[in-house]
């Protein structure tokens, strides 16, 4: 996941001693904030005489149009546009060597971005209050990207508000493309650390596995009475995630059949394919974890085991399955 670093969340140091401090830590991009003021790509233009790193310029102005020029003139690589303020005008195709993105705050629907797919390529969901540095990451957004992902799987998801070590981390899993860091970064006493937190797993615990764990309602389940060598092969096709979790009447979590799980019954008995027992296609002892458990807990539990773990069943008090956790985007991040 690229950081982008929000360069007017510092107020103590200057534009120029701010972009080659971040400069020399290899920051992705730098963010500058637009509140409809074209005096910004002043700062813009003393930016692209110190570095080349690529900027990344968000648009709040109800008159999107007059920026246009400006863009292509200085060759912006990214350029968010913030929608609750276009009134619903439309954006033409960006400049040669420029993405455009949508921006939109917590409470504003996801369907808005259909009107917007043919012109933009990513989506910047604004996750605090906009304009107010050093708020805290609203949960909800949470889900808000997980579902953008279902809705659009074909564009990018830019975060920006609230970023901090812990929150990047859960980003990552999430496959988010990129986010904003701003007084979590900027005004961190050292930027290096700070960006180091923000790249890598070893953060503090404020969030649970509930706050982020996949759906219930989107995880492959099957009752355990209706588990056949068929049932768990079409169920693992259906939802493509390489496993179904199984389940008792009650919901109680019983165990998980995966394609190595399917794997082992086949070779077991190659020889009457059909007569497979139920039992040995089911896992029934898998590494699973509580809802309320925390991203540390979480971070010991994987790291406690001797093989990857590429999916993680959630459970509540009552042992009842509530959703789940996926770590491919993550491991395919940390690569």
């Amino acid at each position: 996941m690229k950081i982008s670093a929000s360069l007017y969340s510092n107020q103590d140091k200057s534009l120029k001693e701010l972009v080659l401090e971040l400069d020399a830590l290899r920051i992705d991009s730098f963010h500058i904030d637009c509140n409809d003021s074209p005096a910004v790509f002043d700062d813009i233009r003393e930016i692209r005489q110190l570095s080349k790193t690529p900027i990344d310029l968000h648009i709040i102005s109800a008159e999107p149009e007059k920026y246009f020029p400006l863009i292509a003139e200085h060759q912006i690589e990214y350029v968010q546009f913030q929608y609750e303020t276009m009134a619903g005008k439309e954006l033409p195709p960006p400049p040669v060597g420029t993405e455009y993105g949508l921006a939109v705050v917590s409470d504003t629907p996801l369907e808005v971005f259909a009107s917007y797919r043919d012109t933009c390529s990513f989506i910047l969901l604004m996750t605090t209050t906009p304009g107010q540095s050093g708020g805290v990451f609203r949960k909800d957004n949470f889900n808000r990207i997980r579902r953008f992902g279902k809705q659009f799987p074909d564009k990018k998801i830019h975060v920006d508000g609230g970023v901090n070590d812990e929150v990047s981390f859960i980003l990552r899993s999430l496959a988010v493309d990129s986010a904003v860091s701003g007084s979590f970064l900027v005004n961190h006493t050292s930027m290096g650390a700070a960006l180091l937190g923000l790249k890598m797993h070893e953060v503090s615990s404020h969030y649970h596995v509930q706050d982020f764990m996949m759906d219930l309602r989107d995880v492959p389940q099957l009752a355990q009475e209706e588990v056949t060598l068929a049932s768990v092969l079409q169920t693992i096709e259906d939802y493509g995630l390489g496993f179904t979790t199984i389940v008792d009447k009650d919901n109680q979590f019983v165990g998980i059949s995966s394609n190595a799980d399917v794997r082992r019954a086949l070779i077991t008995h190659l020889d009457h394919l059909p007569n497979i027992p139920a039992g040995e296609l089911i896992n029934s002892n898998p590494i699973f974890i509580s809802e309320e458990a925390t991203v540390e807990d979480m971070l010991k539990l994987v790291t406690s085991v001797s093989f990857p773990i590429l999916f993680l069943p959630v459970v509540n008090h009552q042992q009842q399955l509530t959703g789940t956790l996926m770590f491919n985007n993550l491991i395919r991040s940390e690569g």
